[in-house]
């Protein structure tokens, strides 16, 4: 039995003639511990993806599985990261992930949530920043908090929606580095959603491309077999980086302009006049 399963699942917006297909037939199962992750195109229904498997959403048809049980509603057993941090601005970094952590452990004395809080702080290196409100912190300081969060409440799962996609590079790379080293000290079951194939390849065991909607499904799997812990530097001259990056670009590239050859939008533009200019010089 997988330890995440979907099963034939598709999610409709709308209603009658105005109805939208955006997921179709998706079939995915993930062990424990695995680490895989999903590329695909913006508008392609990554999100939506995401909030069928941490319970925001339900499916029109099929069904999400988790340790064998239906997903039925949000469960802190599945940490989510969002992409746009989702801090509460009137509270501070401490107070941010410890409401998390009462929240996960309601019956834990004080001193155990205060140490949680504080373990998860300190492993994403804000120590220093502990009583700083989000208006004072820098983007990839933000999200170093929402990861201390959705990991403080010691989830089974970590599924992580684009976390890093508005971040400057250095941070970017920074922060991929970390959430490594807190998944391999614990081994959980992480899904992450990337449009971002050298992230996908550096941190996940295998990767699977999102076709574009509407009507989106999974596409194959790429197995990443390069050995851990991986060196970002060295993945470049890596012979099995290099020939798992350009196939799958090779594959997006070909269902993106799958996509462009099907599609049957027409943009009419509008008769316009080039503006004669002489009468202004001459004024």
């Amino acid at each position: 039995m997988a330890y995440l399963e979907l099963k034939n699942i598709s999610k409709t917006y709308g209603q009658d003639a105005n109805t939208t297909e955006v997921l179709s037939d998706i079939n995915l199962n993930i062990e424990e511990g695995e680490f895989v992750a999903i590329v695909g195109f913006s508008g392609s229904g990554k999100t939506t993806l995401v909030n069928l498997i941490n319970g925001l959403l339900s499916p029109t048809s099929g069904e999400v599985l988790f340790k064998g049980q239906p997903v039925v509603g949000t469960s802190h057993e599945r940490g989510v990261i969002f992409q746009n941090y989702s801090l509460l601005p009137w509270l501070t970094v401490y107070q941010n992930v410890a409401i998390a952590v009462k929240e996960a452990f309601p019956k834990e004395g004080k001193r155990f949530r205060d140490t949680l809080v504080r373990e998860y702080i300190e492993m994403v290196n804000l120590t220093r920043a502990l009583n700083k409100r989000p208006k004072e912190l820098s983007g990839g300081m933000k999200q170093r908090v929402a990861v201390a969060r959705s990991l403080a409440m010691n989830p089974e799962m970590i599924i992580m929606d684009e976390p890093l996609g508005a971040l400057d590079a250095l941070t970017r790379g920074n922060l991929q580095d970390e959430i490594l080293n807190i998944w391999n000290k614990s081994r959980r079951t992480a899904l992450l959603i990337t449009n971002d194939v050298d992230e996908g390849i550096y941190m996940a065991d295998r990767i699977i491309p999102l076709r574009p909607g509407p009507n989106a499904t999974l596409g194959p799997e790429f197995r990443i077999d390069i050995e851990r812990p991986r060196d970002k530097t060295a993945l470049n001259d890596n012979p099995e980086f290099m020939k798992t990056r350009n196939s799958i670009i090779e594959y997006l590239m070909d269902i993106g302009s799958e996509r462009a050859a099907n599609s049957d939008v027409i943009y009419e533009l509008p008769e316009l006049e080039p503006k004669d200019l002489r009468w202004d010089f001459k004024r």
